[in-house]
């Protein structure tokens, strides 16, 4: 890849492969660069082709070994969104061309990669710094929850809705929803309740606040600092920036209160099991609360994908001990099978295609579903190619 330089210099776009993944280097005052990567396809809220996962972990490598660069900086073109998940569309059409219960290419390269580039993220060798402003689903919580540093502003709306499209939440949710408070991971899971700022700041998916508007500032302020070759060095100068910032911006407006802070004792109660049929029954109570936000999460739960429901439980059963590196090879599995034998193709139809919002699920509720062969490969298929085997 390109190696020069120049302040504002963009990869080429043969070696990028994608101009829908924007890749600049920035110089800062001490003779250091940062890395730039703006996801650029605006109109889909950034949402993740095979072409833009692998245009980003190009650039991460490339940044990661050229010893100029300090640190990485990952954002999202527009105000509406830094990434609203994976192209769910795209699949369908795969899962339309070959067939339902037959292997899929394309299913198969677009999650492999799409795990190997958030494992990438959660080990990075340098400071990574995401911004996620506006709409964060799916995929986005995947290039978001292991960067270095996570920025929100008021205008970040998180979440994993899986439920409503019948997959389950991915990209590593098997590894950070066990990591909240006891029940909350399995409440937002089920649920798709979609978190503000403070909310992602109080559970631990977002470690400073900026405003929308300080988006310049903070470039600005990168650029205008010293960095060095060390790493824990340019890692307690970003902590310095962000806190100062983040501290300007709350010193001129209030935070948005934080639901799930103010709720939690009721969800975590409502939340905690291993019964697929008792934590829904719980969470359903909540139809009739006078809080609107609990509502809409019970009204999604129950609308939902009764089989999403079942995996989500298993999944988070299956995947408490694992390590990082296992719970991405277990939802490779998990996507897979959902794509080719699931419910996905339903959803993404009733939500996308037709938009009229009437999927007709497999199960009719989420009694007594067998999800056991959803974790292991389709033994008809042969054997399993298995190409996260070298994550550690």
């Amino acid at each position: 890849m390109h190696t020069s330089k120049e302040p504002d210099m963009h990869l080429q776009a043969a070696q990028i492969s994608c101009a829908e993944v924007i890749c600049e280097q920035h110089a800062t005052a001490g003779g250091m660069y940062f890395g730039l990567i703006r996801l650029n396809a605006e109109k889909s809220l950034n949402a993740l082709t095979t072409l833009m996962v692998e245009s980003i972990e190009s650039a991460l490598c490339h940044y990661e070994q050229d010893p100029e660069i300090a640190f990485v900086f990952l954002m999202g073109k527009g105000n509406r969104a830094f990434c609203a998940g994976g192209d769910i569309r795209s699949m369908y059409d795969s899962i339309q061309q070959c067939g339902k219960g037959a292997r899929n290419p394309q299913v198969e390269q677009f999650f492999s990669q799409e795990y190997r580039l958030d494992f990438h993220i959660h080990t990075y060798r340098k400071p990574l710094i995401v911004w996620g402003h506006g709409v964060v689903m799916g995929g986005g919580m995947g290039l978001m929850n292991g960067a270095t540093f996570r920025i929100v502003t008021p205008s970040t709306r998180m979440a994993m809705p899986e439920i409503s499209i019948g997959l389950f939440p991915d990209v590593g949710a098997s590894w950070f929803l066990n990591r909240l408070p006891s029940g909350l991971g399995h409440v937002l899971a089920l649920t798709g309740l979609n978190l503000n700022a403070t909310d992602a700041l109080w559970c631990g998916w977002a470690d400073y606040l900026l405003g929308d508007e300080q988006l310049e500032d903070t470039l600005e302020s990168l650029r205008a600092s010293e960095f060095s070759h060390d790493a824990p060095y340019n890692c307690r100068m970003l902590a310095y920036i962000f806190q100062s910032l983040h501290d300007r911006h709350n010193d001129a407006q209030s935070e948005e209160p934080s639901r799930l802070a103010a709720h939690a004792p009721l969800l975590r109660s409502l939340g905690r099991g291993f019964s697929v049929e008792e934590i829904v029954a719980r969470i359903l109570t909540l139809r009739d609360h006078s809080d609107s936000w609990l509502q809409q999460g019970a009204h999604q739960l129950e609308k939902g994908c009764p089989l999403t429901a079942a995996l989500v439980v298993a999944q988070l059963a299956c995947s408490k001990h694992l390590s990082l590196a296992q719970c991405f090879r277990m939802e490779r599995l998990m996507a897979i099978n959902c794509c080719q034998f699931g419910d996905l193709a339903e959803g993404v139809r009733a939500l996308l295609i037709d938009k009229d919002r009437q999927p007709h699920w497999q199960h009719e509720n989420w009694l007594g579903i067998d999800v056991s062969a959803y974790f292991s490969w389709p033994k008809q298929w042969g054997t399993d190619p298995n190409p996260l085997s070298d994550l550690i």
